[in-house]
């Protein structure tokens, strides 16, 4: 019964969590997706169903291994992604929208550039795996590679992928790469200048202050 009512609450936070994804213009329509794990089982967004139609009712979850557990909705076709972070990783939740400045500058560099101390925050430079076709496992692996020391990538011409201890932690990341994307876009488009950028030096000077920022206790 209190796995039960673990299971619901989470999947309540995850619905609230997709549809901020739609208010704060990170997803269009059922672009992105979202997932939380709850022990051994991972809920998830279903596939091509809009968020503000989800209901407690439909609870969709997998095993690690992708086996259906709760629920008869599809889950969402990006699934492969989603466990290949939470076998891979500490992850307690995954975020990955198709953000239009995230997905833009994962069209035009291999790697973020360090226009930002928040760049610590995702553990160093935030790096563009390469391309491959959405839901397939060669996407979750060129994502892996990505990901590595990270807890946020960009799909090349696809989006962003980040991932937390939390719910909020995992958006939040999202939230602060697509800033960065804009940020770099917006600092690069002036003609005739060349955005500064952060050493190695300062972002790991920035990474370890991040680690003690906010409140204790």
């Amino acid at each position: 019964m209190a796995e039960q009512n673990e299971e619901a609450r989470a999947w309540e936070a995850l619905v609230a969590t997709a549809r901020r994804t739609v208010t704060d213009g990170l997803v269009v329509g059922t672009s992105g997706n979202v997932s939380v794990r709850v022990g051994d089982t991972v809920l998830v967004t279903p596939s091509g169903v809009p968020y503000d139609r989800l209901t407690p009712d439909d609870v969709t979850g997998v095993d690690l291994d992708g086996r259906q557990v709760l629920g008869a909705l599809v889950p969402t076709s990006e699934l492969p992604m989603h466990l290949a972070v939470y076998r891979t990783t500490d992850a307690r939740a995954v975020v990955h929208t198709h953000a239009v400045h995230a997905t833009a500058v994962s069209t035009l560099v291999p790697e973020l550039p360090t226009i930002h101390y928040m760049t610590g925050a995702l553990g160093g430079p935030v790096r563009v795996a390469a391309y491959a076709t959405y839901g397939t496992d060669e996407l979750a692996e060129n994502m892996l590679h990505a990901l590595a020391g990270r807890t946020g990538c960009l799909l090349q011409n696809h989006g962003t992928l980040t991932y937390g201890a939390s719910l909020d932690q995992a958006y939040d990341r999202t939230a602060q790469l697509e800033w960065m994307c804009r940020l770099w876009l917006t600092a690069s488009s002036v003609p005739g200048l060349t955005p500064t950028l952060l050493s190695e030096e300062q972002l790991a000077e920035a990474g370890e202050r991040l680690r003690g920022y906010g409140q204790r206790g």
